[in-house]
């Protein structure tokens, strides 16, 4: 694992206090879906607001007070850490409290946690970013680097596939990456309306709409579980070598600082060894369905 993914910011709360959270108020909440929706919040403490740094990949846990905490990928622009996005899919009892919340209300956040995407390991080569459903709110900050800084980096694609095409997060953002004439965008849906012309199917199935050059291409992949093994594995077979396939992982992470064994992944504890891990570093792990 390269020493980028390894390296942390340090957390809001303090590395000696890492358990404590920091009130942080809720400035703007954007729907995406009928159950998904995008909250920025900022630092209620002037002092941690300044000092808020994180790393594309990285996560927060984020609590709603008097129910519990969640683990939550920071979704938002790395280049402006004065505020912070998470967008938060409406499943469970952590997430319902939240989706009940507006501008002005607080929560409790701790982080940032996790390891990151390894932008610096792809410098020089071809970049081909692979999401699924929500899978596509973790690469977002990656995202924006990488635009930011797209002379460094060799041809950038976009795989990302949804259920149909009102699952589709970031709506008009997706639309103006696809404008670009430096970015590839393909998206896909299971579902289609009346109004998709684009293609239909899982994303997987976009990766035969591209070529790629194995030798020079790094891979990021994030989505529902079924959908990481398949496209790894798919670009396994396309020889795109093991240390340049990095895969983004859920688990029940419940303390963040790999203590409390909820997210254990064989020898591995997602909260502090991931989300981001590379293929080479899980492969074992990764191909079993149990674990």
């Amino acid at each position: 694992m390269s020493a980028e993914m390894t390296y942390r910011p340090p957390v809001i709360s303090g590395h000696e206090r890492p358990m404590v959270p920091a009130l942080a108020r809720i400035i703007d909440r954007t729907v995406e879906t009928s159950n998904t929706a995008t909250y920025q919040l900022e630092l209620c403490d002037p002092g941690l607001a300044a000092k808020f740094r994180f790393r594309p990949g990285q996560f927060n846990m984020v609590y709603a007070f008097g129910v519990g905490e969640a683990a939550i990928s920071i979704c938002s622009d790395p280049g402006d850490c004065t505020k912070f996005s998470h967008t938060i899919r409406h499943v469970g009892s952590v997430t319902f409290a939240i989706s009940r919340l507006s501008p002005g209300d607080c929560v409790g956040v701790r982080g940032p946690f996790g390891s990151s995407w390894p932008l610096s390991a792809c410098r020089g080569r071809d970049v081909l970013l692979v999401a699924g459903g929500i899978g596509i709110a973790p690469l977002r900050p990656m995202i924006y680097e990488l635009l930011r800084h797209r002379d460094l980096y060799g041809r950038l694609m976009l795989l990302y596939g949804v259920r149909s095409p009102r699952d589709m997060l970031y709506r008009e953002e997706v639309e103006g990456w696809m404008r670009r004439r430096d970015f590839q965008v393909l998206t896909t849906v299971d579902y289609p309306d009346a109004d998709w012309s684009g293609p239909v199917g899982v994303v997987t199935n976009l990766m035969r709409r591209v070529r790629v050059d194995a030798a020079r291409t790094s891979v990021f992949v994030c989505g529902p579980r079924i959908m990481n093994r398949a496209a790894a594995h798919s670009f396994l077979a396309h020889h795109v070598p093991q240390e340049h396939i990095f895969v983004s992982l859920e688990r029940n992470m419940r303390c963040g600082i790999g203590q409390c064994g909820h997210c254990q992944y064989g020898p591995k504890f997602v909260c502090k060894d991931g989300p981001v891990f590379s293929y080479a570093s899980i492969q074992h792990q990764f191909s079993k369905e149990e674990i």
